[in-house]
């Protein structure tokens, strides 16, 4: 599921890293984004709606809406699309609109 090239993005692949998501232990590419590492892995439901609690996953990509809000190392409503991936990362889904730990 990974994109390897890319006609107009030069894609820069980092060193292998390891972080957890929801207690167990995913790898991804440092620098890249949590999403990304995390639809490699095969997670493609980041959390639910708050009314209906339907699933949600990738929508927009570029960190404008709140499908792919997550809590990252205690903080809440991250937007994994656009925050790069480092090792030891704690991962966590949110459901609502988070707290502070």
């Amino acid at each position: 599921m990974r994109i390897q090239d890319h006609p107009i993005l030069e894609l820069k692949k980092g060193s292998r890293v390891k972080f957890t998501f929801n207690g167990q232990e995913v790898y991804g590419y440092e620098g890249e984004s949590i999403l990304a590492a995390l639809h490699d892995a095969g997670v493609y439901v980041l959390s639910h709606s708050q009314k209906m609690h339907r699933p949600r996953g990738l929508f927009c990509a570029i960190g404008h809406c709140s499908s792919c809000s997550m809590r990252v190392n205690g903080v809440p409503n991250v937007r994994v699309c656009v925050e790069s991936l480092r090792e030891g990362m704690t991962v966590e889904t949110q459901e609502g609109k988070g707290e502070l730990a």
